[in-house]
């Protein structure tokens, strides 16, 4: 066994990896940008080495630099995580040549995978069911178009060396095939240096499930079950699950062998994971391998008691595995969600920022949590948004559902937006909870986008009865320790009115023997809780039912957020609450004239000049973040006045870029 192991990686996959080399009993080595000099995998490590500027094409994707460390440091192994080098056969064989061993595939394997097309033709002579489809490479516009009319809209342009969702356009038409290609070419090129484009067949209705395949290098190969990632925005997973509430024993069993097939057709060794597209009478077809570890990984590991970490490391060692497929039993159900730093109000834009508060929920062996990050850290513009993953545990679907709402109710992160509201009101969803889920799922269900959650009237009826016993008690401190004010009659007597908009509710607290009792109108409560003063997180029990809610003190007031929703709310005595009518409402400035950057990124280019007439619809400029291409477009005719910034510019969320006559 290795005795020291280096990750050529960052962020929560680096202490992934670092977590199980420890429980092993091996060393291992970080590496960190300039960027990540303070980063949570540089702290865990044992050792860390500085590789370049903050940029990942000066840093984590320079070869050179990684081979350096390992002989620096005395590192025999590498482990390469997901994303950076983690599919770059080069990187591979440059280890290799330098008699460091890979935790992975071997470079002919990550070669014949590692290509689209290439792999394509390889599933396709191994027995693999394929989606029709052009493999050769697209010349421009043009010929995408010819090609997509020939194969029938819809279409999927893709990229030849494409992953995580970038290089990624469905088309309907000849003008989205254009648009796409251009789009996705200039995507493919920025995140991977390859801007080779293929199109094939869009199955519509379809799900995306994948299989999880392990295998040594003495000949066992093995299929792990199924991971049902449909639930994605813009080709990226948001929600996955295992095993799939969608298949049956006969189509996992005929998936699973096909993956293996396809794996041994290329003499795979390691952890890999074959995805395919499904349909809704469960044909399936081969999408891609992935000859790495996945993100969601965890949930295969959740449901078969496998860390497959340690054995990605026990098969590059040369050890073989101990495991026969008729050992591998899923038991129970793990659902994971992505936590990224998104504002899902303002169409998932990239948040990023210092985590100024930062709380993890705690479960015991039914909440993990996967995250690279700790309370005062930043999420920044160089790498990918990902906050953390919140992996949930139950016997069945139901439950493992029930565990992720409660997680995600008690996951605190303050400092920047995040994805949580929208992640809750997936999992809150009918449509999920009755497992009909495609890849489509979120914009048939999210068609104008997300805007919030809305309160049931149960929930509404909970947050006051939390409001009203919290300001009661903040009021009964400072009566007890200001003798000297005169006693205000609501802080003895728990007459209270919460304010929740227009809406107003007379509440009376009283203390009871387990906690307090709040009678609000014609409903009562009991309500039990160890919460203390300042703490951000209120967990107990609302007659008998287990709730989380998260406070913030805002003003005077408090913003109570629960279940995905937020509510700001004022507690007020009566006359107060008399007075209160009379307070104005400052109204906000008007915008429409201005054209902001929806998020922190660099603007790439401008189409347009002052005194020029623009239609609505007519391109803008492009702002990319996070490696992806954001085409701004004039929502309506009009007539640009000034521009505000220049090509190149680095952009602040909502600055002027372009302001209208």
């Amino acid at each position: 066994m290795f005795k020291k192991i280096l990750i050529a990686n960052r962020g929560e996959i680096a202490c992934r990896v670092i977590k199980t080399a420890k429980a092993m009993g091996i060393k291992t080595v970080a590496l960190y940008s300039e960027a990540d000099a303070d980063a949570l995998h540089v702290r865990m490590a044992d050792e860390a080495v500085a590789i370049g500027p903050a940029a990942a094409r000066d840093s984590y994707l320079v070869i050179e630099k990684i081979v350096e460390a390992c002989k620096a440091t005395g590192a025999e192994a590498v482990h390469p995580g997901y994303g950076f080098l983690s599919e770059n056969m080069k990187f591979a064989e440059a280890l290799k040549k330098a008699k460091i061993a890979f935790i992975g595939p071997d470079p002919h394997a990550i070669h014949a995978m590692g290509d689209k097309i290439e792999s394509k033709k390889l599933a396709k002579e191994a027995g693999v069911n394929m989606v029709p489809g052009f493999l050769d490479v697209i010349k421009d516009g043009d010929h995408a178009v010819k090609i997509a009319r020939e194969i029938g809209y819809p279409v999927m342009v893709k990229a030849s060396a494409g992953g995580g969702g970038k290089g990624m356009r469905v088309a309907y038409n000849d003008a989205e095939t254009k648009d796409g290609f251009r789009s996705a070419t200039a995507e493919a090129k920025a995140s991977f240096g390859d801007d080779r484009i293929f199109i094939e067949k869009f199955i519509e209705e379809p799900r995306h499930i994948e299989i999880q395949v392990l295998a040594d290098g003495h000949g066992t190969c093995l299929y792990l079950g199924e991971r049902e990632c449909s639930i994605q925005r813009r080709h990226q997973k948001v929600i996955e699950e295992a095993p799939s509430p969608f298949l049956d024993e006969k189509t996992r069993a005929a998936m699973g062998e096909q993956a293996v097939a396809l794996a041994k057709a290329v003499k795979y060794k390691s952890a890999g994971t074959v995805e395919f597209i499904v349909d809704g009478k469960r044909n399936f077809y081969f999408l891609e391998m992935n000859t790495r570890l996945q993100v969601e990984h965890p949930v295969t590991e959740m449901v078969t008691g496998l860390d497959l970490v340690e054995q990605m490391i026990r098969v590059a060692a040369g050890e073989k595995l101990k495991l026969k497929q008729a050992d591998v039993k899923l038991k129970g159900w793990a659902i994971e969600a992505r936590v990224y730093a998104e504002d899902p109000l303002r169409n998932f834009l990239p948040s990023t920022g210092r985590l100024v508060r930062y709380r993890e929920p705690v479960g015991g062996s039914s909440v993990r949590v996967d995250s690279g990050v700790y309370e005062g850290a930043e999420i920044s513009m160089f790498y990918d948004p990902m906050i953390a993953k919140l992996v949930a545990y139950g016997p069945d679907r139901r439950a493992a559902t029930q565990t992720m709402r409660e997680a995600l109710d008690a996951f605190y992160i303050r400092g920047l937006n995040h994805n949580m509201p929208f992640l809750s009101a997936l999992m809150g969803h009918e449509r999920f909870a009755a497992g009909r889920l495609t890849t489509g799922f979120i914009a048939e269900e999210f068609p104008d986008g997300f805007h919030g959650v809305d309160l049931k009237p149960e929930a509404l009826s909970d947050l006051v009865a939390v409001a009203a016993v919290i300001h009661h008690r903040y009021e009964l401190r400072a009566h007890e320790r200001a003798p000297h004010f005169q006693a205000n009659g609501s802080a003895v007597a728990g007459k209270w009115v919460v304010k929740f908009g227009a809406d107003k509710h007379e509440a009376t607290v009283a203390e009871t023997a387990a906690g307090f009792a709040v009678i609000a109108g014609k409903t009562s409560h009991e309500l039990v809780s160890d919460w203390k003063l300042g703490d951000v997180l209120w967990r107990g029990r609302i007659d008998g039912r287990n709730i989380t809610v998260q406070i913030d003190r805002v003003g005077t007031g408090y913003r109570l957020t629960y279940a995905g929703a937020q509510a700001n709310i004022l507690v007020l005595s009566p006359r107060a609450a008399e007075l209160d009518r009379h307070m104005l409402v400052k109204q906000p400035p008007d915008m429409s004239k201005f054209l902001l950057s929806p998020m922190p990124g660099l603007l790439v280019s401008l189409a347009v000049k002052e005194g020029q007439e623009v239609k609505a619809g007519e391109e803008l400029c492009v702002v990319e973040a996070m490696k992806m291409m954001n085409i701004l477009k004039a929502e309506r005719d009009g007539t640009v006045g000034k521009i505000a910034a220049k090509a190149g510019d680095s952009l602040s969320v909502d600055q002027v870029i372009v302001e209208f006559a």
